[in-house]
């Protein structure tokens, strides 16, 4: 069984939103999966993800696939997660 971590659509017509979530690769794109691991809105400014990075690296250590835009995700998010917030 091959895994993957991809987006799966569920926004309206005109308004696309998607959710992060790990799934066998042989589901359909809005189809059943194992986890959902954030979100992202591609109509919104600025950071437009949310993700559960923890899962995330959880589950690349576990063999999953992560598509080209989740990858370019959880890059960003391990990024923002090393750099500490200065106040």
């Amino acid at each position: 069984m091959s895994v993957k971590i991809r987006l799966k659509r569920v926004g309206a017509k005109n308004a696309p939103a998607y959710r992060i979530v790990v799934a066998d690769s042989r589901s359909p794109r809005d189809g059943r999966f194992i986890e959902e691991l954030g979100s992202y809105d591609p109509k919104r400014s600025g950071v437009n993800y949310i993700l559960d990075l923890e899962r995330a690296k959880y589950w690349l250590g576990a063999g999953a696939q992560p598509s080209e835009t989740v990858a370019s995700f959880i890059k960003k998010a391990t990024k923002a997660a090393a750099v500490p917030a200065v106040a």
